[in-house]
Formats: structure tokens, sequence, C-alpha cells
């Protein structure tokens, strides 16, 4: 399969924290430095080279990663499990600057 947007740079940037990611945010607190390829942000908006280079610079990209087999299914499920988290502002999930990407 053709890797237009080169995902794999998320896949692969995912893959040794994707446990831990989810264990922080069931616990209702971010701690370890993620944000960028877990819940990317659109290109432009970032000005360090970690966030140019996991940002998405379209809409055609944004579909491609949300209907990628590991990375929507992956976002979907932290997703669901911020909404989980009852009474936990995003402020207290993420804190600043995190808390401002989460959109």
């Amino acid at each position: 399969m053709e890797d237009q947007y080169d995902l794999q740079r998320f896949v692969e940037a995912q893959k040794p924290v994707f446990d831990t990611v989810c264990a922080e945010l069931r616990s209702g607190r971010k701690r370890g430095h993620w944000m960028w390829f877990i819940f990317p942000q659109v290109a432009g908006l970032g000005c360090s080279a970690t966030s140019q280079k996991f940002a998405i610079s379209s809409l055609e990209e944004a579909a491609a990663y949300l209907t990628h087999p590991l990375l929507g299914p992956r976002l979907r499920e932290c997703c669901r499990l911020v909404a989980a988290l009852d009474g936990r502002s995003i402020d207290a999930i993420f804190s600043y600057p995190d808390d401002c990407k989460f959109q």
C-alpha cells in the first residue's frame, strides 16, 4: 500500500509509547511527551521541528490518517479515554501548552 502522506512516521513514533499513552489518559493526567503524534495538529500551528514533522497538512491527509487501519482506531480510542474522564478539564488532563492543542 502506498503511503502518500508518510503516515508511517506516526506509526513508528507511537509504537514504543502507545500503551503508556493509554495508561496516562486513563489516569487523567498526561505526563509524557507524545501529543504531536497521538493528537496531531494542523500544519502551521507549531514552530518546533517535532510539531512540523507530525503536522497534518491537508484535509486529504487528515482523512488518510482517520482511515488508516492502525492510526484511526488509536485516535478514536484516545478520544474515548479523554471523554470518559468525567469531571476533569482538558487543562487538568493535558496542562499548557498541550491543552491548547487538544481541540
